[in-house]
């Protein structure tokens, strides 16, 4: 393969197949949409859409010492998660700038330690990279797994009863204390089981980029296009639409989750970008970026970054990542990701703004766009969130 030819994944002729338009993302050849964006969004917020999402990079480690190096490597507690749940978490270079956000799944048991680092597409070799370099020293293997999964969603609020018609089995073996998770009832949100779907192995996750009830579902390449036209068919009744990466970013958007890239970069610490949560000072032992952590910190306790906050437009026009956001003739912040958004039926964004125009309801905040400066309220993230 020439490095300028594009990486397809197993389910590239499926998609084709029902004419989707395709393209580069993260050198990947990747469906955007298949008909309607709009209608691929209603269809997750309403009933069930299904993502082809094997361009993230799996990272499998293992090792008796591999809690304690995912512990130094990365800026979350990942000691403390337990067999069969995940967590979100980050991944830092010494001075702090962020190089991707993570999910991390604890798939083996204590006598077993066994975890899938799951990145971005973007960011999958510079993660794999940083991790192979930080592990020296402790008694683990780091793996590239990126070409042993394909990875494929269920998401909206028919997802589970679709993902149950197909008699899913989860192992209760890695749940804590033993206790059973016999069917998808039992599978918390964030966590992970080894089972079968369709009759094949795979990772039954209950997790997702949607802000809907959903899965993920990691699979050997090889037995995609079977789980995917199961799920199909075992949708046809309540409705599934295959969706595209147009939609997902959308969806994204309204559930207000960060975008590596527009919110999320390697300029800024988890302080700047108001995720400080995400960093645990408590846990035993130095990590990557401790110190750079620590005083950025201490600098955001004295004088706040700028914060993240969601924009909903008065007029038509849609903001884009990089207008400039204003209020009283000076430009107090700046949009990272901007759309119309089918559910509100209005233009949003999300913006890093100074503190002092951050407030919900904060009065004569606009954006820029291309010299005209357009009213935006100012309104708390996110701008969806599902009854649940």
């Amino acid at each position: 393969m020439s490095s300028t030819e594009l990486r397809r994944t197993a389910l590239d002729a499926l998609h084709r197949s029902l004419g989707a338009t395709m393209t580069d993302f993260a050198g990947w050849d990747m469906p955007l949409r298949y008909g309607s964006e709009r209608d691929e969004h209603n269809a997750v917020r309403t009933k069930a859409g299904l993502f082809d999402l094997s361009h993230m990079g799996e990272i499998t480690v293992t090792g008796p010492q591999a809690a304690r190096f995912l512990d130094y490597a990365l800026i979350g507690n990942i000691g403390t998660v337990k067999p069969g749940r995940a967590r979100y978490t980050m991944i830092c270079d010494e001075d702090g700038g962020i190089l991707d956000d993570l999910i991390v799944y604890r798939l083996g048991a204590a006598e077993a330690p066994e975890y899938l680092v799951v990145a971005n597409a973007s960011n999958a070799q510079v993660v794999l990279d940083a991790l192979v370099e930080r592990s020296a020293g402790f008694d683990a293997e780091v793996r590239d797994d990126r070409d042993a999964y394909a990875l494929i969603a269920v998401q909206g609020p028919e997802a589970a009863g679709i993902l149950k018609s197909l008699s899913p089995k989860l192992s209760t073996s890695l749940e804590q204390g033993g206790a059973p998770t016999a069917d998808l009832d039992g599978l918390k949100y964030y966590a992970g089981l080894p089972g079968t779907v369709a009759g094949v192995p795979a990772l039954i996750a209950r997790t997702g980029y949607t802000g809907e009830d959903g899965f993920e579902l990691f699979v050997a390449p090889e037995h995609a296009v079977g789980v995917w036209q199961a799920l199909t068919g075992a949708g046809e009744g309540v409705g599934v639409t295959p969706c595209g990466l147009a939609c997902r970013d959308t969806l994204r958007l309204e559930a207000g989750m960060p975008l590596y890239g527009n919110e999320l970069s390697a300029s800024l610490t988890p302080f700047d970008a108001g995720f400080g949560r995400v960093v645990k000072f408590e846990k035993e032992g130095d990590f990557v970026g401790r110190a750079a952590l620590t005083e950025a910190a201490a600098r955001a306790e004295r004088t706040p970054p700028r914060a993240l906050v969601g924009l909903v437009a008065e007029g038509r026009r849609v903001p884009r990542a990089g207008y400039p956001v204003v209020a009283g003739g000076e430009v107090i912040g700046e949009v990272t990701s901007g759309a119309p958004s089918p559910t509100l039926g209005k233009p949003i964004a999300m913006a890093y703004v100074d503190v002092a125009h951050s407030a919900p309801g904060t009065p004569g905040v606009g954006v820029d766009i291309r010299g005209s400066h357009e009213p935006y309220e100012v309104v708390a993230l996110p701008f969806y969130q599902r009854q649940k």
